[in-house]
């Protein structure tokens, strides 16, 4: 989703005050999901094959950085807004906590002083022994500047005529001219690289990490390692298998031609296209119809390609091509009875140009599935437009992208994604956007959000239908939540019903400097658009929300003309919440059924209706349906005295950060 209020800076670089980790090398492997204990989110987010430890828990002579939940800086993009810093020579130790052959590394080391990015190396040993070396790069990573971002770090202001909170004011309507700090905004710090060890590893064998003493990067910042056994590669003999078209699997020349005489032939013969291992150059588009394309697994096939320009714009504006599997448009009728799995896409973007589709897996595919991809460095994962439906997304892994990971977008119908592993998005993680055409009976079911560094973690703009359910979402960096609702982008109306069940969310909530206050771990947002749908909020946990758990709001200069209510709340556990419960900023109503709450930081309702403070009360109702429990320093967070419509605003209530989430 296209994202256009930009936040301001509040600081840059590494964060907050550091800390020394002892170096301890009998301790034992903490495995975390999202930074917390499994046991707390037991059931929800993506099953996936792999094991996460966060680097703060390792064992290491660097320096714990953070935690912070301010924008911009390192330690509030990492998993847990915790990393550990390394300077040359320094490590850090993780304890593998069973069997592994493969390990995935998140990282952040430094950008080149012009922009562009550097490359350094990381040393990989295991109990000591012989020395694997990971090239470590920052070529996609580090953005700066107001939306859409760029790449250089000395740039002036993209939108001089823009409203900045730093200096309050329009710069290039100001005198004098304020003085912007560069770099203005820096973000993205993060990427991963993958490596297979070549053997496998037993659990209590240990992986140490060094940024060497030679290190051209004068940090190297390790977030989390995840640890996972990879099987075997998968092969399929009876294929039509590209190398016996042609195809380069040293990645010496580009391979899309074959790829596409693989395809026919295929189709002419009924048979799958088999991708054996090996990394195959592919710099354009691939069509897909019709077509079964399996790979020997994400971790040994690897299609790669660079970004391309074009010569001239293509019909539908882009000025790039790149690595992707695309779907026909829906115009020309679509794509139907395609099926991708097990191999990885690896593109080369590195700025965000909104025209362009440089996209993972693209157009418009019914009748369809995709399985076990890897996706990183393209603009979105997955975007898909319809009219299109019954497409199952099922099983992937998408990460450093420079927008979404997934969205359906206009009209895709009886549509899933479970599953799905997404990390560093630069934009909302999973999303449906019902532009012009409704989307419709879709589900985002078992999936894993983490560190959205722009917009949401889950979002759902207008449609019919269509459920959010069992999902993980942690640490959503700014300018969004981990769930949103919103009426906004010019989506059609919300319709039918909008089920959101069973989530957990975590350290969710962020701070909008444009408007001067926090946000919920779920956003209800009517800015085009009235919200009236029958929305059920059903058995979801609220972990250590920065600020509210739960926001209904509306833009100012719409306050009066759109309202939120037939939303109901209903089975919510909110362990901890820097201010409120529920903050509502709107016109409109809402029921709350066994809403148990405790570590609630400031009055449990915050409510301020749409601001005409009149006697009758605020223009937003609470309707307490009974069993509503627990609160906090304030007391009860639902009170009788609160019921139905007190006004209780307090525009910009103080933060209490809340005790870390424990079992209920």
């Amino acid at each position: 989703m296209v994202a256009v209020v930009a936040l301001a800076a509040t600081t840059a670089g590494l964060g907050a005050v550091p800390g020394t980790a002892l170096a301890d090398k009998g301790r034992s492997p903490v495995v975390t999901r999202a930074a917390l204990d499994p046991s707390l989110v037991a059931g929800r987010g993506a099953r996936v094959g792999f094991l996460e430890q966060e680097a703060e828990n390792a064992a290491t002579n660097g320096t714990v950085i953070g935690p912070d939940r301010a924008a911009y800086t390192l330690p509030s993009e990492a998993s847990g807004r915790k990393a550990v810093r390394l300077t040359p020579g320094q490590y850090v130790e993780f304890t593998l906590p069973s069997a592994a052959n493969a390990i995935t590394v998140r990282y952040s080391i430094p950008d080149a002083p012009t922009g562009g990015g550097i490359t350094a190396p990381l040393d990989v040993t295991v109990n000591g022994g012989a020395k694997k070396v990971m090239t470590l790069t920052s070529q996609y990573a580090w953005l700066y500047n107001q939306y859409p971002f760029s790449n250089d770090p000395n740039g002036d202001l993209l939108h001089p005529d823009w409203w900045i909170t730093e200096c309050q004011c329009v710069p290039n309507a100001t005198t004098p001219a304020p003085v912007i700090t560069k770099p203005f905004r820096p973000s993205h710090f993060y990427d991963e690289q993958r490596l297979l060890l070549g053997r496998t590893y037993r659990a209590g064998d240990r992986v140490r990490l060094t940024a060497p003493a030679g290190s051209g990067a004068a940090w190297t910042v390790v977030d989390l390692l995840d640890s996972e056994l990879v099987g075997a590669p998968h092969v399929r003999l009876v294929a039509a298998n590209v190398l016996l078209f042609g195809a380069d699997p040293l990645g010496r020349r580009d391979s899309a031609d074959a790829f596409d005489k693989a395809i026919a032939f295929a189709k002419r013969n009924r048979l799958k296209v088999y991708i054996p291992p090996g990394t195959y150059q592919v710099n354009r588009h691939i069509l897909v119809d019709d077509v079964t394309i399996e790979g020997a697994g994400n971790w040994y096939t690897i299609v790669k390609g660079r970004e391309v320009a074009l010569p001239t714009p293509a019909p539908d504006g882009s000025v790039h091509t790149g690595v992707g599997f695309y779907g026909k448009d829906a115009a020309a009728g679509g794509s139907r009875n395609v099926h991708l799995s097990g191999f990885a896409i690896e593109g080369d973007v590195r700025e965000r140009v909104d025209t362009d589709q440089v996209n993972g897996v693209g157009g418009a595919l019914s009748d369809s599935t995709i399985d076990g991809l890897y996706i990183r460095h393209t603009k979105v994962g997955m975007w898909f437009d319809g009219p299109m439906r019954n497409l199952r997304v099922t099983g992937n892994v998408i990460v450093d992208q420079i927008a979404d990971a997934i969205n359906f977008h206009t009209g895709v119908r009886d549509s899933l994604v479970a599953d799905t592993f997404v990390r560093n998005t630069g934009d909302d993680g999973l999303a449906m956007w019902s532009e012009k055409t409704a989307n419709t009976g879709n589900t985002f079911d078992h999936n894993t959000v983490q560190t959205p560094v722009l917009a949401n973690g889950i979002a759902v703009y207008g449609g019919t239908d269509n459920t959010v359910s069992n999902n993980l979402v942690a640490d959503p960096i700014r300018e969004g939540s981990a769930l949103q609702v919103g009426s906004r982008f010019g989506a059609e109306a919300f319709t039918g019903h909008l089920w959101i069940r069973n989530n957990t969310t975590v350290r969710a909530g962020t701070f909008e400097l444009n408007w001067n206050i926090g946000l919920g771990a779920i956003w209800f947002y009517a800015l085009e658009k009235t919200i009236d749908a029958d929305i059920q909020v059903v058995g979801n946990h609220f972990l250590d929300s920065t600020y509210n758990a739960i926001m209904l709001v509306s833009e100012w200069g719409v306050k009066d003309l759109y309202s939120i209510s037939n939303v109901h709340f209903k089975d919510i556990r909110v362990d901890g919440t820097g201010t409120s419960v529920v903050s509502a900023r709107v016109a409109g109503s809402a029921t709350f059924e066994n809403v148990d709450a405790r570590n609630v930081g400031a009055v449990g309702v915050n409510n301020c209706g749409s601001f005409h403070f009149t006697p009758a009360g605020s223009e937003f109702s609470l309707t307490d349906l009974g069993g509503n429990d627990g609160g906090g320093t304030t007391g009860p967070w639902l009170a009788a005295w609160e019921l139905p419509n007190t006004i209780t605003c307090d525009d910009r209530p103080p933060v209490v950060a809340p005790p870390a989430p424990s079992p209920w």
